[in-house]
């Protein structure tokens, strides 16, 4: 042990909080350091360091302390810790901190400091570009390496778990308390805060609609239902018959009737299902009859089929399996129905993926994107690409990058953390094969070119072995940049080397083993890749010094620059998809900038440019091409943005502060513009939306896509709580078409003083979102419960009006307790006499877990 550890180690185990001989520097250390983390002041400008030049900045205090003194020196630790915007200036004369890559940051003793002194805190001031406007954009999990190079996840930053609400805690950050400094991204921000007395008026008065049936349970509603007295009781199980129809095409939806205690039964009630395909029928479309005599579904595809299955199961209410008796005409609004899971930046477990499935299939969802590869992090062993996983599918603290990527995102520094990880071949296989018994397309998503450090380091460690092992002309063929490239770029995501090489030969060898390679495992699981994912959004600025493309510039006739190569690059690898047989996808801003003569006939792109940044010119540019275009609006279809404007919701809010089932339920699709009467922008601000690239006569969007970003998501818990049940929302919005929702009418501008969205409309939805909040409150989830979903909770929305607590959630079905200070949870009956302070919360449909608590300070 160096000298300077020794003194470190020695007085750290003479505070008695490690002993001598159990531990290395900086495993003691990272067992005695406490952080702590506070935010003191977001939405800054003025006040900002001269090196923000005018930007909007915030500002953190990190803080450290220790029971112990420590002399000066004890030398050679490092501190690293995330930070999503990369900190510009760092005002501190004991330390000094480095933006490294990424959202990794490293912070080290300067000569200046004197040691630690036992209980004294040390602190150093962070400035950082734009807004930190959720305590969890704090990542947890920093960690100490000494002089040995050995690193030590700190103690005091690692995530904990409250056993009553199961959400995750960190302990080290300060709560915030103070919203006149910490609430606002800038100082004309009017976005509300989600107090409770803002949540008591958002959510309003759910009024169960009178002689609601279960038929208005469906979710997503059915287009058409015609219903008579009486019902069927499924008591005495089903007896299946099947006419042009194989078992397999039903099995998803057997287990999902077996599971609410429908079970096969030769004296059961009969049930005949048949393939009745109608000319002109959407895919998935069916007709489902529930008679005294029996059940008959009439599936326009075997995906209708099971839709009209789900259906059924969806009628079974709590209690005896009744279902009425009715006749369910049912068609899609969008054949495309998609969710879009990121599990590259940080990983979920193949089991999570099943329960999602699961779920997708019972709200008739039938794409599942599945984002495999990004800057941090390569999700999918491939043969003869071990590298791809063995140094891309975990982050430790590796600064060659040879054995692993460097951490991100809070994973901290061990490689096995609950965010790493990967599936094998087999994991990949099983999940696409339940996938396709549920009728749901899976689509890999391999980001390119941009987005794409995982790859690049893996295969540059890929090229330091097959060169120490003397293969040079293997160490070059999948290598993925041009080490004569001087180019000096910064991604979005802040990473200075996340670009593959988009004019080398290899590149596009990589890409062909990658996509026979994804070929291969569809085939294996029954389910031929149709559509293949590149990304191709942000690339920042990379090539521009590259030997290789200036070369191909010089070389090519239609290259007049660098800025030509991001066409030059999707246009080619769609090129390689289609000879393949394969649609190529990816994000309608790498996609807009191509030659539509130079692309494949069939493209799938995703609209995903916000309402007020150009949402309907975007979407209406790429559907005029005649591609199939799936709207990704991120103010309502970005399930990482939180669900609330408060700093005690995770999640991204660059577009949304605020994205509940509420919100989401509100979208109209097919008229972005007309958003404008309803929604404001991520700063609380409206304004006039024009149709500057108006719809073409008989052009339509082909579908919807939900996305979950994972940055700020680690678990799986977590997911499910972003997930759900905004998820229900969407599904209903992508398959049914509310006769509420204003009709586009093309080149027609909006604004909140328009009202094309009249008093009519806006009454219509409400008695819709009460239909439908009751039906997620009382019958799905229940459901979610059964199935291990931990879904959110919702927050309750409170006041106190002369003296009586008024309390409300957004879902009936849910119960509601409070409790005085000091006082035990009792539950809220409506007639409560109270005095302030009150804390209040609910629980889930089960009763077996709470929802996170909100306090009501003083009286309204």
């Amino acid at each position: 042990m160096h000298g300077g550890c020794k003194i470190l180690a020695v007085a750290l185990a003479l505070s008695g909080a490690v002993r001598a001989d159990e531990a290395t520097l900086g495993a003691r250390l990272a067992d005695a350091l406490q952080v702590r983390y506070e935010l003191v002041a977001n939405g800054l400008t003025t006040d900002c360091p001269p090196v923000f030049a005018g930007g909007g900045c915030f500002e953190v205090r990190l803080s450290f302390t220790v029971p112990a003194d420590v002399p000066a020196s004890a030398e050679g630790w490092q501190f690293y810790f995330s930070e999503t915007e990369p900190v510009l200036q760092a005002d501190s004369t004991d330390f000094t901190v480095r933006h490294l890559n990424g959202d990794l940051h490293r912070l080290v003793p300067t000569t200046h400091f004197t040691g630690f002194r036992a209980g004294t805190s040390y602190a150093v001031t962070l400035w950082g570009a734009g807004s930190h406007l959720s305590e969890y954009y704090a990542m947890p999990n920093a960690y100490v390496v000494d002089d040995t190079g050995q690193a030590h996840t700190v103690k005091s930053t690692m995530p904990q778990i409250d056993p009553e609400t199961g959400l995750e805690q960190l302990p080290f950050v300060v709560p915030f308390s103070h919203p006149e400094r910490q609430h606002k991204r800038t100082p004309d921000d009017q976005t509300p805060a989600a107090t409770p007395a803002w949540l008591y008026e958002h959510y309003g008065l759910v009024t169960i609609p009178e002689n609601m049936g279960m038929a208005a349970m469906l979710i997503p509603s059915p287009k058409q239902v015609i219903t008579t007295d009486g019902t069927l009781d499924l008591g005495r199980g089903i007896a299946v018959s099947l006419i042009a129809t194989a078992r397999a095409d039903i099995s998803a939806a057997l287990d999902r009737l077996r599971s609410l205690g429908v079970m096969e039964s030769p004296t059961g009630v009969p049930l005949l299902v048949r393939l009745k395909p109608t000319a002109d029928a959407m895919p998935g479309s069916y007709q489902l009859t529930v008679a005294a005599e029996g059940i008959t579904v009439d599936g326009n595809d075997a995906e209708g089929v099971q839709n009209a299955l789900m259906s059924l199961a969806g009628l079974i209410g709590p209690g005896a399996p009744k279902v009425p008796l009715l006749v369910i005409d049912d068609a899609p609004r969008f054949a495309y129905r998609g969710l879009h899971l990121d599990l590259a930046r940080n990983f979920n477990s193949k089991t999570f993926i099943l329960k999602v499935l699961d779920q997708m299939a019972s709200f008739k969802l039938n794409k599942l994107t599945l984002q495999l590869s990004d800057d941090e992090g390569w999700r999918l062993a491939l043969d003869g690409l071990p590298d791809l996983t063995g140094v891309g599918g975990q982050r430790c603290h590796d600064p060659s990058e040879n054995r692993c990527l460097m951490p991100a995102l809070g994973s901290g520094p061990t490689g096995a953390g609950v965010s790493d990880g990967f599936f094998s071949s087999a994991d990949y296989i099983e999940i696409v094969k339940a996938a396709n018994a549920r009728h749901i397309e899976v689509i890999p998503f391999f980001d390119m070119p941009g987005h794409a450090r995982a790859a690049v380091r893996a295969m540059e460690a890929r090229y330091h072995r097959l060169m120490a092992a003397g293969n040079p002309d293997d160490a070059n063929a999948m290598r993925l940049v041009d080490p004569a490239d001087t180019t000096v770029y910064d991604s979005i995501q802040h990473y200075d080397d996340n670009t593959i090489n988009v004019c080398i030969p290899s590149t596009y060898a990589f890409i062909g083993k990658l996509v026979d390679a994804i070929a291969a495992l569809h085939v294996r699981a029954g389910q031929p890749l149709r559509h293949f994912h590149i990304g191709a959004d942000e690339t920042p600025g990379a090539w521009r010094a590259s030997p290789a493309c200036r070369a191909l510039i010089d070389q090519t006739p239609e290259l007049n620059g660098p800025e030509d190569l991001d066409a030059y690059f999707v246009e080619r690898a769609s090129g390689l998809l289609a000879a393949h047989g394969i649609v190529p996808a990816g994000w309608g801003d790498g996609f807009v900038g191509t030659d539509p003569a130079r692309m494949p006939t069939e493209v799938t792109v995703f609209a995903w440019a916000p309402i007020y940044g150009g949402a309907a010119e975007n979407a209406h540019t790429l559907a005029n091409r005649g591609w199939q275009t799936i709207i990704s609006t991120p103010d309502a279809t970005y399930l990482d943005a939180p669900y609330a404007a408060d700093p005690e919701e995770r999640g991204f809010d660059w577009a949304s502060r605020a994205t509940d089932s509420r919100k989401i339920f509100g979208f109209m699709p097919e008229n972005l513009p007309a958003h404008a009467e309803i929604w404001t922008d991520a700063e609380g601000h409206g304004g006039e939306l024009a149709d500057p690239v108006p719809l073409k006569p008989r052009i339509r969007f082909a579908g919807l896509q939900a996305e979950l970003w994972s940055e700020t998501v680690r678990t799986d818990d977590q997911a499910a709580y972003m997930l759900f049940p905004r998820l229900l929302a969407f599904a209903e919005r992508a398959w049914h078409k509310a006769d509420w929702e204003v009709p586009y009418t093309a080149g027609r501008r909006y604004s909140p003083e328009s009202h094309f969205f009249d008093a009519r409309r806006r009454a219509a939805r409400e008695a819709d979102w009460a239909r439908f909040a009751t039906a997620v409150g009382t019958q799905v989830l229940p459901a979610l419960d059964a199935a291990g979903l931990p879904y959110r909770i919702p927050p309750v929305g409170a006041v106190i009006e002369a003296g009586h607590l008024r309390a409300r959630l957004p879902y009936p079905g849910l119960t509601i307790e409070y409790r005085l200070a000091g006082g035990a949870w009792r539950p809220y009956t409506g007639e409560d006499v109270v005095t302030a302070p009150v804390e209040l919360r609910a629980r889930s449909a089960d009763g077996r877990r709470a929802g996170r608590k909100v306090t009501i300070e003083k009286p309204q």
